[in-house]
């Protein structure tokens, strides 16, 4: 099918690239970056230079993918598309937007006859590879009628239709929640493995949990292609951001008083790393730069693009 995709960056360019090459969809592509567009032009997208071009060069009724930030870049992204799209037109927020804010931004889409769909999207730089898993909320019809997209994109069983306007971003917002429990519970273990009193090879232990243990998992995999490139991890300090989905996670399940002991010891501790540096930390960040490309600090105190790209 024909769609526009607003945003090009690590994961934006390569869900473009994916769409073209897996499944032979016509996308037209718009970034403020020059660079970002000649990337995508090199992999058969119309790239434009402006939204109203891009929507110029849709056909009616429009589909328009939006993977920029969240917040305000894709709150004013959303409103831009308002004043040029026409009722019928369909918009995707792929990013990881607070889902209350997907329901606002939802409802002021309806009231122009333009519909919202929110696409949660994990996946982050090996999405190209191996796909993207995408937990889809909004309107069934809109929704069906993206599904070429959506099958291009994912894998096998990697796509689901969630449920309506924002429960994509709410799923998302607890599969990140669960993610910060998860490189919390490996970064101890690490920890705990290289201060001990043995001299212990932490990708040969990578590689064998993953072999038939009750721990094996993707993690553990990049775990292993970490300490293969920086056995001590010794070029990376251990200071760990978080971008906004552990704390919403950690927010409603106070609000809905469900216990979540280990997400929220797991947020406070990356406020933590921000004071003070230790090789579990150091874990968490080495393994965020894996999946998801984020860039890490170095021991001399600059911040650092990201060490590595799928192979």
């Amino acid at each position: 099918m024909q769609i526009g995709f607003v945003g090009l960056g690590r994961m934006g360019g390569n869900m473009v690239h994916r769409l073209i090459r897996d499944g032979g969809h016509e996308v037209v592509a718009y970034d403020p970056s020059a660079e970002a567009r000649a990337a995508a032009g090199a992999h058969g997208a119309a790239a434009v230079g402006s939204l109203e071009e891009l929507v110029g060069r849709l056909t009616v009724p429009r589909a328009v993918w939006v993977m920029v930030p969240s917040g305000s870049p894709t709150t004013d992204t959303i409103e831009k598309l308002l004043a040029l799209l026409t009722p019928g037109d369909v918009i995707v927020d792929g990013g990881n937007s607070r889902y209350t804010d997907t329901k606002a931004q939802a409802s002021r889409c309806a009231t122009r006859g333009v519909t919202l769909v929110d696409a949660g999207t994990s996946g982050g730089i090996w999405g190209l590879q191996v796909g993207y898993c995408l937990m889809v909320g909004g309107e069934r019809d809109a929704v069906d009628r993206l599904r070429p997209v959506f099958i291009t994109l994912a894998p096998p069983d990697g796509f689901l239709h969630v449920g309506p306007s924002g429960a994509g971003h709410y799923v998302k917002m607890v599969h990140n929640g669960i993610e910060y429990a998860m490189l919390q519970s490996y970064a101890e273990g690490f920890d705990i493995l290289e201060a001990c009193e043995y001299d212990l090879d932490l990708r040969a232990i990578s590689h064998l949990w993953n072999q038939g243990s009750v721990v094996r998992s993707w993690l553990l995999e990049l775990a292993e292609r970490a300490f293969a490139r920086d056995p001590h991890l010794a070029e990376i300090k251990g200071y760990v951001e978080d971008s906004g989905e552990g704390r919403w996670t950690l927010e409603q399940a106070i609000d809905l008083r469900v216990p979540a002991p280990a997400l929220a010891l797991s947020l406070f501790t990356r406020f933590a790393s921000r004071r003070e540096d230790g090789f579990g930390n150091k874990v968490i960040a080495a393994l965020r730069n894996e999946f998801g490309g984020h860039s890490v600090r170095t021991e001399t105190g600059a911040a650092s693009v990201p060490l590595t790209t799928p192979q």
